[in-house]
């Protein structure tokens, strides 16, 4: 007969489990975000403890050789941590990693110039997790990974800042939705982040030729390319930030100019949500609030509801 702890309920899927050693997720956070702060690694893993609850097991993984890190500039000393070649070749065989690449930092100059745009997809990340604590979905430190590479064909490849998936959870059923997120730190010009549109339309349309002959038994999967990894093409998010509310107000409008006048992008958007948000509401008002502006509409909404 198998008994329950009544003292010890099963934590929600978008909760960090205890019961696996601390380290063990430090090391897999890292390995999938490729760096964080250590306040950010607390947010992710251990939100109600104190933060050297987590800094202590850092400062251990640093004197065995498998993380290290830089101190940001101006931050009084902030350290943003990141796997050595020790510890990514660690980290490739654990279960959550498999199949990831892991991409070790080999010197602090190398994290130094990936720190800003990496610190910031991960911050955005950061804002869905604690939004789903508080509303009961599930989107934990996993549901969020960086870096997606997708072919486009002829060696081509299409790569997304992030793949996001969340599961809304309602008393009566439970929605799975996922999204590539696009983060803006302002540093390209407003014509280059918005033709990003485009390769998101292109992935969105391409359809791989057969080539040579087809084995007999192997099964040919007709359709877009995304059909093998997604049941529906995953919505599109811009996060911007780095800028004055007028610029990434402008930033937007462009956004949605790409929408009207692309003839590819239109038709995506017919049946891909698309939504445009600055991070500083993002973090205010939780990705849920409506924030998001459409990029074929005017009415801001929430992610959800685009």
């Amino acid at each position: 007969m198998t008994t329950t702890d009544q003292t010890a309920p099963a934590l929600p899927a978008h909760v960090a489990s205890p019961v696996e050693p601390l380290p063990n997720q430090l090391l897999t956070a890292l390995g999938q975000h490729r760096m964080a702060t250590t306040g950010q690694l607390q947010a992710l893993l251990r939100p109600t403890a104190r933060r050297q609850t987590v800094n202590t097991p850092l400062n251990k993984l640093r004197h065995q050789g498998l993380v290290d890190y830089t101190v940001l500039p101006r931050s009084r000393g902030m350290r943003a941590w990141y796997l050595t070649s020790d510890g990514a070749r660690m980290v490739k065989d654990f279960p959550a990693l498999r199949g990831r690449p892991t991409y070790p930092i080999t010197s602090t100059t190398a994290a130094s110039l990936k720190t800003p745009h990496t610190l910031t997809v991960l911050r955005t990340h950061l804002a869905f997790v604690a939004d789903a604590r508080e509303r009961g979905d599930e989107h934990g430190f996993l549901d969020w990974t960086p870096e997606v590479f997708h072919s486009l064909g002829d060696g081509e490849k299409f790569i997304a800042d992030a793949l996001l998936h969340y599961t809304l959870t309602g008393p009566a059923q439970r929605t799975k939705l996922r999204a590539f997120v696009e983060v803006d730190r302002t540093t390209m010009s407003s014509e280059r982040l918005a033709s990003k549109l485009i390769g998101y339309a292109r992935l969105w349309s391409y359809e791989p030729q057969p080539v040579g002959r087809q084995r007999s038994r192997q099964p040919i999967l007709r359709g877009p390319a995304w059909l093998r990894w997604y049941p529906v093409f995953p919505r599109l998010l811009f996060v911007l930030t780095g800028g004055s509310r007028q610029v990434l107000h402008n930033r937007i409008s462009d956004l949605q100019a790409m929408v009207a006048q692309h003839p590819l992008v239109a038709t995506m958007a017919r049946t891909v949500p698309l939504g445009a948000a600055v991070l500083d509401d993002i973090e205010t008002q939780g990705p849920t609030g409506e924030v998001w502006t459409p990029l074929n509409e005017a009415q801001p909404r929430s992610w959800t509801e685009l």
